[in-house]
């Protein structure tokens, strides 16, 4: 564990070389990252964190989850960790929290590998996104969200996740972790990335964009609109990391290489 603006992270290392920072996404903890990861580690230094009130990452109740608040949180963990520049991987909620720190410090940063999110601000929200916003409707939600339900909405979120992959993120979304997903919906009213996501195409860093197209979240389209190297998968659903890890790996090393 270690204190990286206001929040105690648990981060998961490996491998030397190189560094990558990978941000997960929700439900999900660093764990996600695993299968792509052990393909990865011979030639990177592997930084894995648990994102701030996920899996074993402790944030206090005031957490700044604000586009400048994300932003802010990626750099002190750099700073904490000694790192003056990374490559990127980043996914769902995580690639929130490192779009938004790109934008704010692109010196920082390296290349982007872009899995399945929204960064623009006519985005429209799906079933669940809906629900979460509301309040008193998100806390029943979160509420009876049994292991039945969890595991069935992750099932239909990506053809290869297991029941015992599921379970175990279940075993892992705890009411912390919950919480946090509350706030960070209620927080992200699309319109707030009006201007972000110009500022994010404007920069010439290097991105990598690859993308699940069995996505019940977030459209095909939508990863077409990031720009850089895109790759699409149309057999693969939101978790395209655990879908198809080799594929993952492969795209990542030549891409990396090739700098």
């Amino acid at each position: 564990m270690l204190s990286a603006g206001g929040v105690e992270v648990h981060v998961a290392e490996a491998g030397e070389g190189s560094p990558i920072l990978f941000l997960h996404g929700n439900p999900d903890t660093h764990v996600v990252w695993n299968e792509v990861a052990s393909r990865l580690v011979a030639h990177h230094r592997l930084i894995a964190p648990d994102l701030p009130g996920f899996g074993k990452s402790r944030a206090p109740d005031d957490f700044d989850v604000s586009l400048e608040g994300q932003s802010r949180w990626v750099l002190a963990l750099l700073d904490a960790l000694g790192l003056e520049r990374v490559h990127l991987a980043i996914h769902d909620v995580g690639g929130v929290y490192g779009n938004a720190f790109t934008v704010e410090h692109p010196e920082r940063v390296l290349t982007t590998t872009i899995f399945n999110h929204n960064f623009f601000p006519d985005y429209r929200w799906h079933f669940w996104g809906r629900v979460w916003r509301r309040r008193v409707l998100g806390e029943i939600a979160m509420a009876v969200a049994t292991r039945p339900l969890f595991v069935n909405q992750m099932r239909k979120g990506s053809p290869g996740i297991t029941p015992e992959l599921a379970s175990a993120a279940y075993d892992a979304f705890h009411r912390d972790a919950r919480r946090m997903v509350l706030r960070c919906y209620r927080a992200a009213n699309p319109e707030r990335l009006r201007g972000w996501d110009e500022r994010l195409q404007s920069l010439p860093l290097p991105k990598l964009v690859l993308w699940g197209d069995r996505d019940p979240y977030v459209s095909a389209a939508t990863g077409d609109r990031f720009g850089g190297e895109v790759h699409h998968y149309p057999d693969a659903g939101h978790w395209l990391m655990i879908d198809h890890p080799d594929e993952v790996a492969a795209h990542m090393r030549a891409h990396l290489a090739a700098l």
